[in-house]
């Protein structure tokens, strides 16, 4: 009993409720909408595609997402989670130097590290945030932990 107690405690003393999201860019819909038919001029993105009549339709109104600039989302004292050449690391950035991140690992602050911002994945950069719903979880597991231990006590 008291070695799965300690195993509960040590486990619960690991969760973290940070965790690594990938923000996901707003698309931006550049269609004009006209409520006066499908056949009048409906732009997507600079892409019209023009139907039998000659007028421009829209095909599909997806909306187009915005270019991910490394520079702006990798703002200096971010915590982020980065893929370089298919190698993932976990960094603070520091600053930018010309097309250079300089960054250092999460623990270790005397080791510098250096990324061309052409290397980085721009599509794989996740920042730490709070999550809720891990919270949450953790929260019910610990009302539900004491509930048991005073159960346990009166009984």
């Amino acid at each position: 009993m008291r070695k799965n107690l300690y195993l509960i405690i040590i486990s619960f003393s690991m969760v973290s409720c940070y965790t690594y999201q990938v923000k996901k860019p707003k698309p931006v819909d550049t269609a004009v909408n006209n409520p006066s038919g499908p056949n009048k001029n409906v732009v997507v993105a600079n892409n019209p595609v023009k139907a039998e009549n000659g007028n421009s339709q829209n095909m599909g109104s997806q909306p187009v997402p915005v270019p991910v600039n490394v520079q702006e989302k990798l703002a200096p004292n971010k915590n982020v989670k980065i893929q370089v050449d298919g190698k993932t690391y976990k960094v603070i950035v520091d600053k930018w130097e010309n097309d250079s991140l300089v960054a250092h690992p999460v623990h270790h602050p005397e080791k510098i590290l250096k990324f061309h911002k052409n290397q980085i994945n721009a599509e794989k950069i996740a920042e730490k945030r709070f999550s809720q719903p891990i919270a949450d979880i953790i929260t019910v597991v610990a009302y539900a932990g004491i509930a048991a231990s005073v159960w346990l006590l009166v009984r």
